[in-house]
């Protein structure tokens, strides 16, 4: 057996095999629309850890394994035992051994990399407080539909340096376009991640410097999940990020826009950008089911 492969975060895997993912991941897309069955996860079981609450996720995986043939187990932290206290590594050792691949969604990155470290089949990050690698892969194949290989082309972040941003700042490094970010004072993204690809990543004073003449403009919410607490506080300092019409206009004509939901129209985002003709959103979000199909192929057949 090959060295297991992990998704913790898109530094595992390089530029072919992410272009890899995206092509595979179309290539699902084009056979659902022709209604191609395809089994090629047969007989191979999921577990899916979640510890945050899901929409997308959980929808694109669960349905990811039934139509490639296989099965996907929902694992709420509350009715398992990691809620009375079960340690990761005890959890990774026990379902590794009666599942092929398990997914994870929780706060804290390290429970990833913990999971990961002791599994003995491959892990996937369905998003921690750090990076949502997943959602990447699915934004990448967005504009890969729309616009072609996203290579020397320019990207704007908007908003807060959460882990969208920094998953963002990991494909500017890997697939080699650039990235200008605006945030607010004290709101950057993660220092360590921004280091490691200093050459493709910009910070701007202002979100119109960043936006102008870009390819690709997105953002997140204002205030992600666990930061409930520093709602009011956030709207108050996030008040000259919105991504409006005015603002989006300093992008390139042809520029799309993303967001990887769910969205607050109003605050990160005005109604008429992210349901005008140039929004993606839907199209984004539907991909999240194709990329998660390519990207548990990928790991099961590079971990056979």
């Amino acid at each position: 057996m090959n060295k297991v492969r992990h998704f913790k975060s898109l530094l595992d895997i390089n530029k072919n095999e992410f272009i890899r993912i995206i092509e595979r991941s179309i290539e699902f897309k084009k056979e659902s629309q022709k209604n191609i069955l395809n089994n090629s996860l047969q007989n191979k079981t999921m577990a899916m850890i979640f510890k945050k609450n899901s929409t997308r996720t959980r929808v694109a995986f669960e349905t990811a394994m039934a139509t490639l043939g296989g099965h996907a187990i929902f694992l709420s932290s509350d009715t398992t035992q990691i809620t009375r206290g079960e340690d990761l590594a005890d959890t990774a050792k026990v379902l590794s051994g009666m599942v092929d691949i398990i997914m994870i969604r929780t706060h804290n990155h390290s429970e990833v990399e913990e999971l990961a470290d002791n599994s003995l089949v491959p892990v996937i990050n369905g998003l921690t407080e750090k990076y949502h690698p997943c959602q990447l892969l699915a934004d990448m194949q967005t504009y890969y539909e729309e616009r072609g290989s996203i290579e020397g082309k320019t990207v704007a972040w908007i908003g807060d340096g959460c882990n969208m941003c920094n998953s963002y700042i990991n494909a500017a490094k890997i697939l080699n376009f650039k990235l200008k970010i605006a945030t607010p004072s004290g709101f950057e993204p993660d220092h360590k991640t921004l280091m490691l690809a200093k050459d493709n990543v910009e910070l701007c004073d202002l979100p119109g410097q960043a936006v102008e003449d870009c390819d690709l403009v997105t953002t997140d919410v204002w205030t992600s999940m666990g930061d409930e607490s520093e709602s009011e506080k956030r709207k108050q300092l996030f008040k000259g990020y919105q991504i409006n019409q005015n603002l989006f206009d300093k992008a390139k004509s042809d520029a799309i826009f993303l967001h990887c939901l769910p969205a607050h129209r109003g605050e990160e985002v005005d109604a008429d950008v992210i349901d005008g003709p140039r929004s993606r959103v839907w199209q984004q979000a539907h991909n999240r089911l194709f990329t998660s199909k390519a990207l548990i192929e990928f790991l099961l057949n590079e971990s056979k």
